[in-house]
């Protein structure tokens, strides 16, 4: 070893990628394997949005609601009358099932990342093996994914307290002009840093799932790996940022195609994913393909072959002439 990075190139295996969808999916084509590798891929979540925000409670129609209700407490406040006694153990007993089914798609997720990348890469059609094979793997991966949620959570608490605090100290001060400019850098601050910290950890946390999957290790050490590997090249991972960010924006657009041209049967979660699916296995190919020039360590398909076309038929020999 002479010690030498090596080159990563960015279009290459994005072409290559491309070529490992068609032998995945058309070569042959097999309806069958088709809908079970989109089975994987909407286990792991692929197609979906994971990175939007959706800020409902800006909606006028979300502060309309918020204005009725608060109207209604206030009448039922200025009144006399009291909520039924039912309403209070309704309202905690509906949250907790809300939160036991985010938790199960998440683990859900967690285990049908490890199902997709299977199929990818031993180019089959299977759900029970691998989802026993990576079972210690996915719930490791689960369990890092809420510690992840616990630490952005405590960092969005320390931006409301960024907010909330200077509030209570200038509130009764009259000459608090000095608030606005603490606050915004106070804010500014903050906000960058949680924004870093989620999109650090959104790298990190997709191309965690090859090194589990390669060396059968825990999250964590995993994490360890990826972080020390994007910290000392991060520039390659910039630019995978994004292009992948601009073909995550065409897929979204050719799923809002595919769901306007259906009569929005397209956007049902499973069959969407079916629809998409070329697209789909095309961005998990690359992804792994990308990561793999980083070295031997970090090939999923190392000690597995990649997949191939199969072979042409030979011809038919010809026809002996007709005797006469």
């Amino acid at each position: 070893m002479n010690g030498e990075r090596p080159k990563i190139e960015i279009f290459e295996p994005f072409g290559s990628a491309y070529e490992l969808m068609k032998i995945i999916l058309f070569q042959p084509f097999d309806l069958a394997k088709w809908c079970v590798i989109g089975f994987a891929a909407f286990l792991s979540g692929a197609g979906r949005n994971h990175f939007g925000f959706n800020f409902r409670i800006w909606r006028p129609g979300a502060w309309n609601f918020q204005s009725a209700t608060h109207n209604n407490l206030s009448n039922l406040s200025t009144t006399g009358e009291s909520a039924p006694a039912w309403m209070v153990p309704l309202i905690i007993a509906i949250g907790l099932v809300i939160l036991v089914l985010v938790l199960f798609f998440i683990w859900l997720s967690a285990r049908g990342r490890f199902i997709f990348v299977d199929c990818v890469v031993k180019n089959r059609a299977a759900i029970v093996a691998p989802w026993r094979e990576f079972r210690r793997e996915g719930n490791s991966f689960f369990l890092f994914m809420l510690l992840l949620a616990f630490l952005s959570l405590l960092m969005l608490v320390a931006l409301a307290l960024a907010i909330v605090v200077p509030l209570g100290w200038f509130s009764g001060d009259k000459h608090s002009s000095g608030f606005g400019t603490m606050a915004v850098f106070a804010i500014v601050f903050i906000g960058l840093l949680w924004f870093g910290f989620a999109v650090f950890f959104a790298v990190v946390t997709n191309f965690m799932i090859p090194v589990m999957y390669i060396r059968r290790c825990r999250a964590i050490e995993a994490c360890r790996d990826v972080s020390k590997l994007l910290l000392n090249r991060p520039w390659p991972f910039i630019l995978f940022v994004l292009f992948g960010f601009v073909l995550v924006l065409a897929l979204a657009i050719c799923g809002l195609l595919v769901a306007c041209l259906t009569c929005c049967i397209g956007a049902l979660p499973y069959i969407s994913t079916v629809l998409l699916l070329p697209a789909i296995v095309w961005l998990l190919g690359f992804k792994l393909l990308f990561f793999r020039q980083f070295g031997p360590e970090y090939d999923v398909w190392a000690g597995v072959a990649l997949p191939e076309a199969p072979a042409p038929a030979p011809p038919a020999p010809p026809m002996p002439p007709p005797i006469v």
